[in-house]
């Protein structure tokens, strides 16, 4: 009898050993790793970018361009994906041949990241190390004032091959800003739209964010303030910037309490 429980209490752990998980998500591959579950990936997506050794695994492409052919491939038993990966139909395909997808939230908002956890700590049976995770998720949070603060800010995203493109609402973008108890210099327009001269100037930003990638991808700080009309706002004379890892800010994950105080940080000496 003695043997026979010890069997039973072991079978969730046996099951995860048998598992092939394929991860599309930068947040969700990063909680699969803190929840300690990462010996049954077999592969992620290209936005997985963390932790570093996440980087070894093999990549079944962009999260918003996913190949059911590719996920496949790997032969996964599981594909614990974000909802915000495209095209869905190619989900629905790897359902369709068998293998079960378990969908997380793609909602840009501090208490997603609690969802995120408990939804793939539930899948992965991490169900106490999901609880203590969430516990230093909170820790973190409380350290983080979201008072508001009327700063205004313009983020501005910008990928290799696109033209630099400013945040409105309906955004992670502006879901940052606002958790860290900010105002969005472009809450009048929705999604990302194109930077204009008239739009940037009357728009005021007090601080402009960008990504590394978008830094790097425009060539150094000094075109980002030769954008149109940005040199003419109180962020363009003042000069200031604030330069941030895009996932972590952007991805709601576990690096985002970190990026959402840096960033209130940033904010606060501007106001002074």
């Amino acid at each position: 009898m003695k043997a026979w429980l010890i069997a039973l209490l072991a079978l969730p752990f046996s099951l995860m050993a048998e598992q092939r998980i394929v991860s599309i998500g930068g947040d969700v591959t990063e909680i699969i790793y803190a929840l300690d579950a990462q010996q049954s990936l077999v592969a992620r997506d290209s936005t997985s970018q963390k932790p570093a050794v996440a980087i070894k695994l093999p990549d079944v492409g962009y999260m918003r361009q996913l190949n059911a052919e590719g996920i496949l491939a790997m032969k996964p038993t599981l594909v614990i994906a974000s909802e915000l990966a495209k095209p869905s139909i190619a989900l629905q395909q790897i359902e369709q041949a068998g293998v079960k997808v378990v969908t997380v939230t793609g909602e840009p908002s501090l208490s997603a990241i609690h969802q995120k956890i408990a939804n793939i700590a539930r899948t992965l049976h991490r169900e106490e190390q999901g609880k203590s995770l969430e516990a230093k998720i909170d820790s973190q949070l409380s350290g983080a004032s979201s008072k508001p603060l009327p700063v205004k800010v313009l983020y501005i995203l910008n990928h290799s091959g696109m033209k630099a493109m400013a945040a409105g609402t309906d955004t992670a973008a502006d879901g940052a800003i606002r958790s860290a108890g900010l105002q969005n210099a472009m809450g009048n327009i929705r999604h990302y739209q194109a930077l204009t001269q008239e739009g940037i100037v009357a728009s005021a930003p007090q601080l402009v964010v960008i990504g590394e990638d978008g830094l790097k991808a425009m060539g150094d700080e000094n075109k980002i303030w030769q954008l149109p009309g940005l040199a003419l706002t109180p962020a363009g004379k003042t000069r200031s910037l604030l330069v941030v890892d895009e996932m972590s800010l952007l991805g709601f994950g576990l690096q985002t309490p970190g990026a959402i105080a840096k960033l209130r940080k940033a904010a606060e000496a501007v106001a002074q």
